[in-house]
């Protein structure tokens, strides 16, 4: 640790202004510091081993007099202990305000060194408001780290003090990530409060910097060998390595799962007594595979016996080996011994191990359900891989609700020997790959991570939903899988930083990783909402507010007189636009294509499909149909609805601007004809509103930080 006076003088060669103060070493000396300071000042003890100078009472704040100068030294000189070492007293002029910040830099073992800034004195309690950005800051990442602050009402005009300097506190945050930049042993340094000055200029009264004692070691990201992927997610051929008669067994479950779904490879499978499972008459041993015939194993089988399936692997030219068997990193010490055992035999052997204690994998470009469980997606241009097998099951079972199909998706397990970030490699250069989802509950290397992130959402985005966000959760995390959580909101700098989308739950996730998939990137945030019922419309204008990322745009007047000759007089001339019944089968593609095609105008979201067709299903269950000339009407209903989805998705391909449809009919009547006339074009139906405005929120952010949006 440094002394106050010390950690001062640093930080003053970066460019940190400090209040007026003087350093003494006696009370007489105090007296004259003040004076020549002015009052009121404040008087503190500063020594290179006192970090905490408020919790041993060693400060003396608002001090008026001489009188009280040299009282206030004298009182603190008593108290300084023969372990503190030499003391000094510090006289510096009183800054007052009634806004405290805390701003600093904290170097996190995982990944690497962040400046800090954050709500300070009463603030902190209340709000706990601090955000994150990883060194080297830049001006713009320093001013995007004090508007994510959420207390930006306390930054503006508050109580007739003016607003804070924003960019003169972007320029201290400047100054602390070059102190860390150009100093490898700077661990740690705290400007805390910050005050905020009436005028709303901003002032550290407080500084302490922590160094390494000696350089830190540094590790850099080494980017691992590249396995052949292609024998995991394409392989010519799969052999089932413990294959059982037993329908409750994983060596069952998996070959029937590899069958029913029309892999397009050679299947094969073993099993000690050559039993015929799913008329497929079983192999004793790998010895038994004909040469050049199988490139993946799927692995069933008791994890002392798979040292033994890796060599007999590699005699055949198996590449890739996926290990469903626990009892390794997952129970112990024991286990976690045999896992790198089993782990360096497989690097010897030039093999790609996938897991152990996994799930298994799918590649819906060769119909490959290699799992011990269900369900099996449709194919589709979304990469899932997960620390936890149940999330994959939880993806894919959403693309079988919604449509929107899955490329790729993969169960870690314990990531033996490949993990997260190296899927994300794969999922970066695979063709077949749109989007990547993905569910991590642990960083073993928070570096390796990063870069793997930032390169893939350079070509591709990248949907994150982290687990051990809370304590509770961290401690979960860690009991599930062996690693280590990382602080929540190290990660989430880390995601603003690299580009990802992340989101909180499972339900967002998959909402924002099929927007990626089947919309076009918005290319700005001026976004339109129609509807045909003007509630839908009200709450999701509310949910663009609260996401407070795109813009509800005001309609132009020549929309507006454009729109006005389609509609009857009661339209709502604004946005959203109701039509107010005024919607025919003709109006709502008009009406929608000139806001489509009008130039200010970024993204359209679009309430009110398969309402007619609800009304249809209930004339067709109905003891009337086909009579009363219901089979005219609910077909020309259901036509109609057909027609506004075919509409939406051809206008946003010719525009090249997201059209978004949503309707609770997409959840509450899956085969609402609407409904499944949007699942028909291949985009996502959205469940609401709401749900809509998020997931297209998400879209413009990823879009803006590749440059591509306004």
């Amino acid at each position: 640790m440094l002394s106050e006076v010390k950690s001062k003088q640093f930080l003053s060669r970066y460019g940190v202004l400090f209040a007026k103060e003087i350093e003494v070493f006696s009370a007489d000396d105090a007296v004259s510091a003040a004076s020549e300071i002015g009052y009121p000042v404040a008087i503190k003890i500063c020594a290179d081993t006192i970090s905490h100078k408020t919790e041993r009472d060693m400060v003396k704040l608002n001090i008026r007099s001489s009188t009280d100068a040299y009282d206030a030294s004298v009182a603190l000189l008593g108290q300084v202990r023969p372990e503190d070492g030499k003391a000094s007293l510090l006289v510096a002029k009183m800054e007052s305000g009634r806004r405290e910040l805390i701003a600093g830099v904290i170097s996190d073992e995982q990944f690497g060194s962040f400046v800090m800034l954050g709500m300070g004195g009463v603030f902190a309690e209340v709000f706990n408001d601090t955000t994150f950005a990883p060194t080297p800051l830049d001006f713009t990442s320093a001013i995007a780290l004090v508007d994510q602050l959420r207390s930006q009402e306390i930054l503006g005009e508050f109580r007739g003090e003016r607003a804070v300097d924003r960019n003169q506190l972007a320029e201290i945050l400047l100054s602390l990530s070059r102190a860390q930049v150009e100093n490898e042993n700077v661990k740690s340094i705290d400007l805390n409060p910050l005050i905020v000055r009436p005028n709303g200029s901003v002032v550290p009264v407080d500084a302490l910097v922590e160094m390494y004692d000696s350089n830190p070691s540094i590790i850099n990201p080494i980017a691992k060998s590249n396995p052949n992927y292609e024998a995991l997610f394409s392989p010519k051929g799969v052999v089932v390595v413990g294959a059982s008669t037993h329908p409750g067994k994983f060596g069952f479950v998996s070959l029937h799962n590899i069958l029913v779904n029309g892999y397009l490879g050679r299947v094969f499978a073993t099993h000690l007594e050559r039993a015929t499972v799913l008329d497929t008459k079983c192999l004793e041993s790998l010895d038994d595979l004909p040469d050049d015939s199988v490139d993946l194993a799927f692995i069933c089988t008791p994890a002392a016996t798979n040292k033994e399936i890796l060599r007999a692997c590699a005699k055949k030219g198996i590449r890739a080996a996926y290990i469903t068997s626990a009892g390794y990193a997952d129970s112990g010490a024991e286990g976690l011994q045999a896992q790198l055992e089993l782990t360096s035999l497989a690097t010897e052997l030039g093999i790609l191990l996938v897991g152990p204690n996994g799930q298994g994998l799918i590649s819906t470009p060769h119909n490959l359900c290699a799992q011990i469980v269900g369900p099996y997606p449709p194919q589709g241009s979304i990469s899932v891989v997960s620390q936890s097998g149940n999330f994959v099951s939880s993806f894919m079972n959403y693309s079988r609700q919604t449509g929107v199909g899955i490329a790729r998706a993969v169960s870690a397990g314990n990531a033996a020997m490949v993990g997260v970030p190296d899927f994300f490699d794969y999922f970066s250069t695979d063709e077949s790959t749109k989007v990547a989802l993905a569910y991590i509950e642990g960083v073993t290397d928070g570096r390796l991570l990063s870069k793997s992130m930032r390169e893939l959402c350079a070509v591709k985005p990248l949907v994150v939903v982290k687990g051990g966000s809370t304590a509770s959760g961290a401690r979960a995390a860690t009991s599930h899988t062996g690693a280590l959580a990382s602080d929540d909101k190290i990660f989430d700098a880390i995601c603003r930083n690299t580009g990802v989308t992340r989101v909180n739950d499972v339900e967002r996730a998959f909402d924002v990783a099929a927007t990626f998939a089947t919309q076009p990137l918005p290319t700005g945030k001026n976004t339109v909402v129609l509807t045909t019922i003007g509630g839908w419309g009200v709450v999701t204008s509310d949910a663009i507010h609260e996401e407070g990322t795109l813009c509800l745009i005001d309609l132009p007047r020549r929309l507006e007189a454009e729109i006005s000759r389609l509609l009857p007089q009661r339209w709502s001339k604004n946005n959203p636009i109701d039509c107010a019944g005024g919607e025919t089968r003709e109006t709502v593609v008009d009406i929608m294509r000139l806001v489509a095609t009008d130039e200010a105008v970024d993204a359209i979201i679009f309430l009110g499909i398969g309402i007619q067709s609800n009304q249809a299903r209930m004339m067709r269950e109905g003891r009337y149909f086909p009579d009363y000339e219901l089979e005219r009407i609910v077909s020309y209903h259901e036509r109609q609805d057909a027609m506004y989805a075919k509409f939406a998705a051809d206008l946003s391909v010719e525009t090249k601007k997201p059209i978004l449809l949503a309707t609770e009919l997409a959840v509450a009547d899956p085969k609402n004809a609407g409904v499944v006339a949007v699942q028909k074009t291949g985009r996502l139906c959205y469940a609401s509103g709401q749900r809509a405005a998020r997931a297209l929120s998400s879209a413009y952010l990823y879009a803006k930080w590749r440059g591509l949006a306004k």
